[in-house]
């Protein structure tokens, strides 16, 4: 058998070879420490992935992923909404990286998303899907090198990420909406909430197909958050998500209407894809607005910033390209000086994997937090973590080696949609 050389040995060649004084850095001091701590089953440039397997929940709208490599030593991802349907495109793309290094996490990336130009490379099932592997060779990579994700993400300058409570409630009286925040700041400490206001069923729409907020709905959105402002008082933060499912001149009217509530942000009070008709928006009010969940790369939210359409951008990590990419989004977006506050509706893997994005970059304001994590036995039943998921509103940002969070296969199997393979 082969012998194997060490990491301390990998690491003093390559800095001869080709690394001159780099390693003279704090950073290459750190990496150099932590590598020569480790065991090694063979040196780095000698990892190669061996397969891509996955499992699904929820319909299918959360696909998990692991990448395995030839030294027993794999990563896990995760990927949300547009994931059902995507079984064959995770084997197609496993298959396209099989036999390269998980190490070069950039490379990889870049060779599917080129690879995908005339398959749908630009947004939707394909980055999802992609975003799912790129964020497992980021746990991978960590893992090799024993190293935290946000490390090999260029350290970090935070080491907790604050976060808000989307309480899932739209549909309630004021007074219980109210309840249900003052229940989520007593109970869990956060330091800001976020509520729904589209409600489709609410009787004072025109039709079920116009998007233009009634009088009666607009009274009713004000007298909700009215509510939750009173009950919080001032130094609560308050987010309101629309979901997308309005005009633009509802969106002025309804901005218009929650300036004096002092909201963190109004959450895409329209459709994601047209910047014009956010900027109109923004340009009318003082109310913060938000958006960016359903757009995608860093391509997708150039316009966005480039015109000022929007105060606050807000890509869903866990689809938007992985966790590189979230990097570059955010670094794109702090050149505009405008703050980056991610969507995540994803397992505690995902808030994990955004953490580590959100201590690396400078502009980072909130990550969102779903209340079903106190609410769903399910959710702490599919993930093995060793610290507390969040304290008092706040998430600690892993020290272990990769993202932090494993995939608990016992746990997910007891959610997992029956009529897809699990983890073949």
């Amino acid at each position: 058998m082969k012998k194997l050389t060490s990491r301390r040995n990998f690491i003093s060649k390559s800095a001869r070879a080709s690394m001159g004084f780099s390693l003279m850095t704090q950073f290459g001091n750190d990496l150099f420490m932590a590598i020569r701590k480790q065991s090694l089953y063979s040196t780095p440039s000698d990892l190669k992935i061996t397969s891509v397997v996955c499992a699904y929940i929820r319909n299918g709208h959360s696909l998990f992923v692991k990448v395995f490599t030839n030294q027993d030593i794999w990563g896990n991802g995760e990927a949300v909404d547009a994931t059902p349907g995507t079984y064959h495109l995770v084997k197609i793309m496993g298959e396209r990286i099989k036999g390269k290094n998980p190490l070069n996490m950039h490379r990889i990336f870049e060779d599917v998303r080129r690879r995908g130009f005339f398959e749908g490379a630009q947004g939707g099932m394909y980055i999802s899907v992609l975003t799912a592997i790129e964020s497992a060779l980021w746990d991978l990579a960590g893992k090799a090198l024993g190293l935290p994700v946000y490390q090999l993400l260029g350290g970090k300058f935070r080491d907790r990420i604050r976060v808000y409570c989307d309480t899932a409630s739209s549909r309630e009286k004021p007074e219980i909406m109210a309840q249900r925040a003052r229940a989520a700041v007593d109970e869990h400490k956060f330091t800001a909430v976020k509520f729904d206001i589209d409600d489709s069923n609410d009787p004072h729409k025109y039709d079920p197909y116009n998007w233009t907020v009634s009088p009666g709905e607009l009274q009713r959105m004000l007298d909700q958050i009215s509510a939750v402002r009173a009950e919080l008082g001032p130094d609560i933060d308050i987010c309101v998500d629309m979901h997308g499912r309005f005009d633009t001149t509802s969106g002025k009217r309804v901005a218009k209407a929650m300036e004096p509530l002092q909201l963190m942000w109004l959450e895409e009070p329209i459709p994601a894809e047209n910047a014009d008709a956010y900027r109109r928006i923004t340009e009318s009010t003082s109310t913060p607005i938000c958006a960016g969940e359903n757009l995608y790369l860093t391509y997708g939210f150039r316009r966005l910033l480039e015109i000022g359409a929007v105060d606050i951008i807000m890509p869903d990590l866990q689809k938007a390209g992985g966790l590189g990419e979230a990097q570059r989004i955010a670094n794109l977006a702090n050149v505009y000086y405008t703050p980056f506050a991610p969507h995540m509706v994803a397992s505690y893997l995902g808030a994990m994997a955004s953490a580590h994005v959100c201590a690396s970059v400078p502009n980072f304001l909130i990550l969102e937090w779903q209340i079903y994590f106190h609410t769903n036995p399910m959710f702490r039943e599919i993930v093995n973590y060793d610290e507390p998921m969040i304290i008092d509103g706040y998430i600690p940002v892993s020290d272990k080696p990769g993202i932090g969070v494993e995939i608990n296969d016992e746990g997910l199997a007891k959610y997992a949609d029956k009529d897809l393979p699990f983890f073949k």
